[in-house]
């Protein structure tokens, strides 16, 4: 399958830049997953589309402000960091996405913000990519972060990070810090919201995935199945895994909210569909002819054209579902990716 084929034509104008004036005030597709009937709504609407006992599973990670402006010692210049996750247990070396990663070489000295010094370890893995190991004298902790970061928001949004975005870019529910990007599904829920699906009948529960920047690299490979995913870390309580083990046993529908909560249940699953608690990592790859073990229906937002979460939706409603309803989102005027509006895909037609 050719990467061409998940390609749509998408007007700039409806990249959202910046979130809805309220959370939660923005607009709802459902799309049904086998028959590809779409219906417009707005998120307040979303109650009326789940089914009383359904499961959703959320994913609480949070955002670190890992976007760090280092200035090198040699020249002055201002160099862009993106923080993604530390490599050993001292905390003091970390693993990092950096513009001109070229010219980035070993032994090359940062200094940030709080005036702490990070040097560019040389690492042979790294040479040819967009990463590279950055060591610091001493371990960096979250008040490091908070003091030196910026909120790392996606490069499509093509501004600054502003004061809003503390607020905007985290999810409501977010606890687990450790995101280099927002679980963005996420961000269209209130506490008001949470309440009224509880108050219907629908079960919650949680896991966490900290999501990596390698989900706004590019596939850069014809076909897809040559496509390296990026590995991301996720965990699962005991008890989000009973919930969902139960869910399953008594055919009640698992909605998974946001394509990382999807990754999750799907990556813990073994052959006989069957949820395991715990920690590990992931770097699964779902496109069209992957089947779905664990999720029913899905929550998500409006994705980039050829990108892995594209494809993801594409095998869990069909590709020409997929790129039929996206084509009608333009025409409507639904607004893109992190910022933008949202989409409930269910199987409503299977009921």
């Amino acid at each position: 399958m050719l990467t061409r084929d998940f390609y749509f034509d998408l007007p700039e104008a409806l990249i959202a830049q910046r979130p809805s004036p309220v959370r939660g005030e923005d607009k709802l597709m459902v799309l049904d997953r086998f028959t590809g009937s779409v219906s417009h709504c707005v998120m307040a609407e979303l109650p009326n589309f789940i089914k009383s006992g359904t499961l959703m599973v959320f994913n609480n990670s949070r955002v670190r402000r890992v976007r760090v402006y280092g200035i090198k010692e040699t020249t002055g210049r201002e160099q862009e960091f993106m923080f993604l996750n530390q490599l050993d247990e001292s905390g003091a070396l970390w693993n990092v996405m950096v513009k001109n990663a070229k010219k980035q070489k070993g032994g090359m000295r940062y200094a940030f913000p709080d005036g702490s010094v990070g040097t560019i370890i040389e690492d042979a893995k790294n040479a040819r990519t967009e990463f590279r190991s950055l060591r610091f004298e001493r371990a960096l902790n979250e008040a490091w972060f908070e003091k030196n970061g910026h909120m790392p928001l996606p490069p499509y949004i093509k501004r600054s990070d502003e004061l809003l975005d503390a607020e905007r870019y985290q999810t409501v529910y977010a606890k687990e810090t450790g995101s280099a990007a927002c679980p963005t599904a996420g961000l269209h829920f209130t506490e008001r919201m949470l309440q009224t699906l509880s108050q219907n009948g629908i079960d919650i529960a949680w896991v966490t995935l900290h999501v990596g920047l390698g989900t706004f690299l590019p596939v850069r490979e014809t076909e897809i199945e040559k496509h390296k995913m990026h590995e991301e870390m996720y965990t699962i309580p005991e008890e989000t895994a009973s919930k969902v083990n139960e869910a399953k046993r008594e055919g009640r529908t698992v909605l998974a909210v946001g394509t990382t909560s999807v990754r999750t249940l799907e990556s813990a699953c073994t052959e006989n569909a069957i949820v395991q608690a715990g920690t590990g990592s992931t770097h699964i790859f779902m496109y069209p002819g992957y089947t779905f073990k664990v999720v029913d229906e899905m929550f998500t937002n409006f994705h980039t054209p050829e990108s892995t979460l594209l494809m993801l939706v594409s095998a869990f409603a069909g590709r020409e579902n997929i790129l039929s309803a996206y084509k009608e989102a333009v025409a409507n005027r639904y607004r893109f990716f992190s910022y933008g509006d949202a989409m409930l895909i269910t199987h409503g037609s299977a009921r």
